[in-house]
């Protein structure tokens, strides 16, 4: 697992220092969204060449460590 989170940098000189994908301009919170949008990791891949499977698992093995220590609040909804 560590080898994959290797696969993730945060650089400030490359895109405001978001997390990128090693050696490209492409965030994981871009990956993110290309599968909440329903893209297959083949169809990210086929767009985006130097992305490679383990680089998509590095985002979302990134998503859930960053999740992991965070604290929910529940929302209160007017009745």
């Amino acid at each position: 697992m560590k080898n994959l989170l290797n696969r993730i940098v945060l650089d400030p000189e490359i895109m405001v220092g978001k997390p990128t994908i090693r050696g490209t301009r492409i965030t994981v919170q871009h990956i993110l969204g290309l599968l909440a949008q329903n893209f297959s990791p083949e169809a990210i891949i086929e767009e985006y060449p130097r992305v490679t499977r383990e680089d998509i698992q590095a985002c979302l093995l990134f998503a859930q460590n960053a999740l992991e220590d965070f604290e929910f609040v529940p929302l209160i909804t007017g009745a």
